[in-house]
């Protein structure tokens, strides 16, 4: 059995350190060395959750090309497995700029699924019902799987899916959301919105992520709680992943028994450590449990 499975997500980064965000108008600009690493939500989540203690067995797609070795050769070095069929139009990748406080904007090539389901309902399922949480990313590839997945989830144990930057109207998300037990999103396009998007979501807990102002957790009540932003320990040098490091501290807190408020101050502080780290390939012990 294993404590997280992940669900998708698994991709690279190229970051680019910028003067500012935006960019400012020019023809070029001269940057730091721009690097190649593993990225994407599913690879926060696993790597994150990985360094706080948790087993972790991921599945996705990989393109057969140098990006997907370079996914690959990161999640040996985290002793993570991973269960991956080769994507045909390959590895997915994001450019990412980052500016010198530590923010980012981020440009995403998802590198469309083509064709059926690259792993069996009846595989999938029996890798649900032997693990103790199930996070769901957004994957085209998971869109016809996720009745069978919602099926499988053994009677106690949860599944999350992150919904990203979700407006509360693209039609896409809402399928992952209507199977999710728990729902993460950023509240980057919904304003005030957050509160009346989580009423249609309930009885499902809602957290959405703010940044460096903390978050709001709706445990599906009607209530609303705020969740104050953590001080980062270091120097913030990149925030790339700090919403997954959130979704893998809530996660492990949850899994550890602690009550829903609590769980998520403690992600929060798992978001802010996750932005002293240069990269997702963090050290074991991320933050300590308590």
């Amino acid at each position: 059995m294993v404590d997280l499975l992940v669900l998708g997500g698994l991709g690279v980064d190229v970051r680019v350190r910028v003067p500012a965000l935006p960019l400012p108008a020019a023809d070029s600009h001269t940057v730091e060395p721009i690097e190649l690493r593993i990225g994407n939500t599913g690879a926060g989540v696993a790597l994150a959750a990985r360094a706080l203690g948790l087993r972790v067995l991921v599945v996705d797609t990989l393109g057969a090309d140098p990006a997907g070795e370079l996914v690959r050769a990161a999640l040996t070095r985290a002793e993570v497995p991973a269960l991956l069929a080769e994507h045909p139009g390959g590895t997915r990748r994001s450019v990412n700029l980052v500016d010198p406080g530590g923010r980012r904007t981020s440009l995403y090539d998802p590198r469309p699924w083509q064709g059926g389901p690259p792993f069996p309902a009846t595989e999938l399922a029996a890798l649900v019902r032997d693990a103790r949480h199930v996070h769901l990313s957004i994957m085209d590839w998971a869109v016809p799987l996720l009745s069978a997945v919602r099926t499988a989830v053994p009677k106690g144990v949860a599944l999350s899916t992150d919904l990203h930057d979700w407006d509360g109207e693209n039609t896409y998300h809402r399928p992952f959301a209507e199977v999710a037990d728990l729902v993460l999103l950023s509240g980057v396009r919904l304003g005030d919105r957050a509160a009346s998007l989580a009423g249609t979501l309930a009885p499902r807990t809602v957290v959405v992520t703010r940044g460096a102002d903390g978050a709001e957790l709706y445990p599906g009540d009607g209530m609303a709680l705020p969740v104050p932003p953590a001080v980062p320990a270091k120097p913030v040098v990149d925030s790339n992943g700090a919403g997954d490091a959130f979704a893998a501290g809530l996660i492990a807190a949850r899994l550890r028994g602690e009550p829903l408020a609590r769980a998520a101050r403690y992600a929060a502080r798992v978001a802010a450590a996750a932005c002293t780290h240069d990269g997702m390939e963090y050290p074991p012990g991320l933050l300590p449990t308590g």
